[in-house]
């Protein structure tokens, strides 16, 4: 597995692993918590070192997770964890970044994960009620007691990045990027690249629609996220397969799979990105990590943006507009 470094020198594997869907957001898991660990040693055996879970998933067991499954490569790898919903009885009841709720999380993560640092800290998600000068200085704090290495921001805007970097600096934003969520081009990669700033795009594959296995006909199970975010709709849904086929038609001619020619253009745009697709599967984690080798010529590349600029994605990636990207 090649690797990148994303902001502060931070090395990782080119393509990490969301570990989110192991516990949580696509319905029943189709295997036992063994499997997923077993996935999760897979991925270390396949050259991934980093693995990403945060305390609301689940909440808290795909930290659990997580830290059991690498316990036995922990220095080989980098753990990446968040911190900022404020969980009561099983459940996020809203975002809370105040300084003594964040150390109430760190405290947590790190007995959940059995580590003694956090190699990669984020904030989850925007807390409009608290500056995120405050929200920095506190990671920074964690820093100097040696219990956080690096400190990240997800689904924050330029401003928010910018004023965050000049308390304490970022190495790395985990946001959703893709061919169907382009909305950080214009202002948000310009700034990462300004200030040494890596991208974790998160949903590299939208959610499974960009593998070509999602369709008009596909039921989602209980509990499955995709049942309740408008860009699933079924109308939507037969809108947007035209970037689908557009992969398609990319991956006939490379012999490769539509999810590998959305994850190669993404590794192409920028060499301090690195996505995190997410799976269950050891043979789609094989699918996946192959792209980090598809290689697309300039021409093609051309060609994927270009067509994929012109169709108009329809329906909001998510229904609670507390999720979404904010820049305060």
């Amino acid at each position: 597995m090649r690797t990148r470094t994303l902001g502060q020198g931070l090395e990782v594997s080119a393509m990490g692993l969301g570990c989110m869907g192991m516990s949580e957001g696509y319905g029943p898991n189709p295997g036992s918590r063994e499997d997923m660990i077993a996935v999760i040693r897979g991925a270390v055996d396949r050259g991934v070192t980093l693995f990403d879970t945060a305390e609301v998933y689940g909440p808290f067991v795909n930290e659990e997770l997580v830290g059991a499954a690498l316990a036995p490569v922990r220095d080989q790898v980098v753990i990446a964890t968040k911190f900022g919903f404020r969980l009561e009885d099983g459940r996020s009841t809203g975002v809370t970044s105040r300084p003594e709720s964040i150390r109430t999380a760190l405290e947590g993560s790190l007995r959940r994960l059995g580590v003694d640092v956090i190699d990669l800290y984020y904030q989850h998600r925007i807390d409009p009620d608290v500056p995120i000068e405050d929200v920095a200085g506190t990671v920074k704090e964690f820093v100097q007691e040696g219990k956080v290495r690096h400190f990240g921001l997800s689904e924050a805007g330029a401003g928010t990045i910018r004023r965050a970097h000049a308390v304490h600096p970022v190495t790395a934003l985990q946001s959703e990027y893709s061919l169907w969520f382009r909305e950080l081009e214009p202002e948000i990669l310009p700034v990462l690249d300004e200030l040494g700033i890596g991208l974790v795009p998160f949903s590299p594959l939208g959610r499974g629609f960009l593998t070509g296995k999602v369709d008009t006909t596909t039921a989602f199970s209980e509990g499955d996220i995709r049942s309740t975010i408008p860009r699933f709709s079924a109308g939507n849904r037969e809108a947007n397969q035209a970037l689908v086929d557009l992969l398609n038609q990319v991956a006939a001619g490379k012999s490769a799979t539509p999810a590998q020619v959305a994850l190669a253009w993404l590794l192409a745009q920028k060499p301090w990105i690195a996505p995190i697709p997410g799976t269950r599967r050891l043979e789609r984690l094989d699918e996946n990590l192959a792209a980090a080798d598809l290689e697309l010529t300039g021409e093609e590349l051309d060609v994927i943006t270009t067509a994929a600029s012109a169709i108009p994605i329809q329906g909001n990636r998510y229904n609670d507009a507390g999720m979404r990207m904010v820049d305060l």
